[in-house]
C-alpha cells in the first residue's frame, strides 16, 4: 500500500525552499540505473526554485508560507519499477496541484521507494494562496489511492460499519504504515542523514527532510525521533549503540575536528570506527608510556655528542674553506690529516 504523508516544514523562508529541493533532488538519492528522476510539473526541474520565486514575487506574496512538501511512500515488497513510481507522483501532482508548481524526486537509495513532492505556496496561474487542512489531506489520499489502483497497487480499505461507509482515520491510516521494519526504516533515514550533516543542526534539518521529527537537547539524555507515521522511538531503542546521543556528539566532534567533507567516501569501519581506533591508538601509546616509565631496566637517555678542541676547530677550519676564507699556516697543518 503506497501512503501519502505530509511534511510540516517548521522554517518556512526562502533558504528553507532551496534547502529542501538541493535535498530532493540529489544525484545520489535519484538516479536509477543512469536515469535521473527529478520532474518538474508546470516547471522545469532545475529551475523550480526561480521560477517559484519569480512567482511569489509577481503577485507580490513573498512572506509566510513558502511551500508544502508531501511524501508518497510505497512498500518494500512493491513491484513497481522507480520509473513507475515516478510517473505516479506525476500524475498526483496534475490531479491535485494543477494551477501550482511542483517538484517531484523520487528516491531509490532506500528500501522503499518514495516521492518527495515540494509544492509552490502560490499559483502561478491566478496568484491564489494554497491552503490546506485535514479535508484536503483526506482528499489527497483517496486521489492517491485512486492512482495507486490503476498502476495495480493495493491500497488501505475503507471503513464499513453496516450499510455506513466512512473514510479511514488518520490514526487507521497510520496503523496501516506501522510493520516490524519501521524501525530499520528509522535506522536507514538516520545513517542517509549522517552522509549529508556536520553537525548536530545538519543533521536535524536532514531528517526533517525525509519527514522525521527530532527532539534533541541538552537537557535530555536521550534523542527522540517521531517518525512520519507517528511512531516515536528513543535512540536507546534503536538496537544499535551508533545512535545514541553520546555517539552522535563524538562523532560532531570528530568531524568539525578533521573537517569531514559531505558524499565523501567513509573509512570502511565507518567514521564512528575511525573514531574509535584514533581513541584505543591513543590509549596504546599512553598505556606504553606509562609502562617505560615504570619500568626499572630503560637505559638512561643517550647524552648529546660532546666535541675535543681538536676536533672542533678541524670542524671550523671546513667551514671557513668552504665560504672561501683563506688558511693560515697553523690552520693548513691541522688540514693536512683530511687530505689523505
Amino acid at each position: 500500500m503506497a501512503t501519502f504523508t505530509p511534511i510540516k516544514n517548521q522554517k518556512q523562508t526562502k533558504g528553507a525552499l532551496l534547502g529542501t529541493m538541493l535535498y530532493a533532488i540529489n544525484k545520489k538519492k535519484t538516479t536509477y540505473e543512469g536515469q535521473i528522476l527529478v520532474s518538474g510539473f508546470n516547471c522545469r526541474a532545475y529551475t523550480s526554485y526561480l521560477e517559484m520565486m519569480t512567482t511569489k514575487q509577481q503577485y507580490r506574496k513573498t512572506d509566510k508560507q513558502q511551500f508544502f512538501q508531501f511524501v508518497q511512500s510505497f512498500p518494500e515488497d512493491t513491484d513497481l519499477t522507480p520509473q513507475e513510481v515516478h510517473q505516479i507522483g506525476l500524475e498526483f501532482a496534475a490531479r491535485q496541484f494543477l494551477d501550482y508548481e511542483v517538484l517531484v524526486a523520487t528516491h531509490c537509495d532506500t528500501d522503499n521507494l518514495h516521492n518527495h513532492l515540494l509544492v509552490n505556496s502560490v499559483s502561478f496561474k491566478t496568484g491564489k494562496k494554497l491552503h490546506q487542512n485535514h479535508d484536503d489531506l483526506v482528499q489527497h489520499r483517496r486521489i492517491n489511492d485512486e492512482i495507486c489502483l490503476a498502476h495495480g497497487q493495493p491500497v488501505l480499505e475503507s471503513y464499513h460499519k453496516g450499510q455506513k461507509k466512512k473514510r479511514a482515520l488518520a490514526g487507521e491510516y497510520r496503523a496501516a504504515e506501522r510493520g516490524e521494519s519501521w524501525k530499520f526504516t528509522l535506522i536507514k533515514a538516520i545513517e542517509d542523514a549522517l552522509l549529508y550533516s556536520l553537525d548536530r543542526e545538519s543533521f536535524i534539518q536532514n531528517m526533517e527532510y525525509e519527514g522525521y521529527k527530532v527532539q534533541w537537547s541538552d537537557s535530555r539524555k536521550y534523542i527522540t525521533y517521531t517518525c512520519p507515521n507517528g511512531m516515536k522511538c528513543r535512540d536507546n531503542k534503536l538496537h544499535d549503540e551508533t545512535y545514541l546521543k553520546e555517539n552522535l556528539e563524538r562523532l560532531f566532534a570528530y568531524r568539525a575536528q578533521h573537517g569531514f567533507i559531505p558524499l565523501t567516501p567513509e573509512p570502511p569501519e565507518g567514521w564512528l570506527g575511525q573514531l574509535e581506533q584514533a581513541g584505543h591508538f591513543t590509549e596504546k601509546l599512553l598505556s606504553l608510556g606509562k609502562n617505560l616509565e615504570n619500568a626499572g631496566d630503560v637505559p638512561p637517555p643517550l647524552a648529546p655528542p660532546t666535541w675535543t678542541d681538536s676536533k672542533q676547530r678541524q670542524r671550523e677550519t671546513l667551514k671557513k674553506l668552504a665560504q672561501g676564507h683563506k688558511l693560515q699556516s697553523k690552520q693548513e697543518q691541522e688540514y693536512v690529516p683530511y687530505l689523505r
